[in-house]
């Protein structure tokens, strides 16, 4: 169960990392984070039993172990690859090679002491690898020995990022910044449970199990840390997608009502209505283009709506100028000349668009209501 959870935070996180990378495609440091996640997800299908078994069939036992394995060493060097990038991309270069290749020479490492032992004895995963050979002791404990140094290179600079960044950027860096320490004990702690059982000792079952499940939940806060700030704009950019559609639809009354008064307020779509119906873009414009032409139709309207006994029709409450608005549309169908000069409706009380659109729905859910 934990692993399926983690394949889907880390394919979501991919995901939104590509969407990030097709629109800056030269951004070095998001190409990093981007392969680094991307390496991380590769690992785990492979990890899983169902896929473990399938590439161990097609290419032999051991064989998926180590892809794994190779998968999180280009995991954790793509992480630092992102720190190097970030703080000097040209001297980051020159230091991102010469990690490439520390990092190559630890994937040729474990690579050969894995083809150096029989399949048969590869084939057991880390609580039940025979530790006491050396080739098998020293996969693991080269491997982990790396992930441990990166792992911890990189939070340490996370840590660092996140002491000089701000809200909610730093809230998202600090938990990144805890779950890469939590890994780096995690491999700590599994480098010192291999040192033991090559010598031949045995390590309690109940410490395996509590690593195993510390380095999960460390990966998955360091995935909620890296995707925290993106969401937490993307969950602000949905609702104000949504409360425009929704201020969309409640104008509806008021702008038919005046478009059918004076269809040349009506302004042209930038872009086919299908097209703009659902993206965001779209939204955002329809809703603001209706609230500009409803305020065109109003001061057109405006001067078929003051009695004789009227000063203005700035105090009329909204069923009033509700119904006021009917009778002067039917006044228009009839082309009456307007019997005076225009005049400003339902004005906001305040002085932001927001209370002017607030006086507008409520003009608009009188007709509704009235209708």
């Amino acid at each position: 169960m934990e692993l399926e959870l983690l394949l889907l935070g880390l394919v979501a996180a991919v995901a939104w990392k590509l969407y990030q990378l097709k629109r800056s495609p030269h951004d070095a440091p998001l190409r990093s984070v981007t392969l680094c996640l991307l390496c991380a997800a590769l690992s785990y299908p492979v990890a899983m039993p169902g896929g473990a078994s399938g590439v161990d069939t097609v290419a032999g036992h051991g064989t998926a172990k180590l892809i794994q394995n190779v998968l999180l060493l280009l995991t954790v060097y793509f992480l630092m690859c992102f720190y190097l990038y970030s703080a000097d991309e040209k001297a980051g270069r020159r230091r991102a090679r010469k990690e490439a290749v520390v990092v190559a020479a630890v994937a040729v490492a474990i690579t050969v002491a894995a083809l150096s032992v029989p399949h048969e004895v590869f084939a057991g995963s880390f609580s039940t690898a025979d530790m006491t050979i050396p080739q098998i002791a020293f996969f693991y404990g080269g491997a982990g020995l790396y992930l441990m140094y990166a792992l911890g290179m990189a939070g340490r600079w996370t840590r660092r990022y996140a002491r000089m960044s701000r809200r909610p950027h730093a809230t998202g860096l600090w938990m990144a910044a805890v779950g890469l320490a939590a890994m780096a004990v995690a491999c700590a702690i599994r480098g010192v449970i291999v040192t033991i059982r090559w010598t031949g000792a045995t390590v309690p079952q109940p410490l395996m199990t509590s690593v195993a499940f510390l380095l999960v939940a460390s990966i998955l806060l360091f995935v909620a840390g890296v995707t925290y700030s993106g969401a937490r704009a993307r969950i602000t950019s949905l609702r104000l997608w949504l409360r425009h559609r929704r201020d969309h639809r409640r104008l509806t009354p008021l702008w038919e009502l005046l478009s059918n008064a004076y269809p040349e307020n009506v302004l042209q779509p930038a872009s086919p209505a299908a097209m703009d119906r659902w993206r965001a873009r779209g939204v955002h414009r329809r809703y603001h283009r209706r609230i500009v032409e409803c305020r065109d139709g109003l001061v057109d309207i405006s001067p078929y709506l003051l009695n004789e006994d009227d000063d203005d029709v700035l105090d009329l409450d909204s069923a009033e100028l509700a119904a006021r608005l009917r009778r002067a549309s039917a006044r228009i169908g009839q082309s009456l000349p307007a019997p005076r000069q225009a005049v400003p409706l339902a004005m906001a009380l305040g002085g932001d668009r927001e209370s002017d659109v607030k006086q507008l729905i409520a003009v608009s859910d009188a007709l509704r209501a009235a209708a």
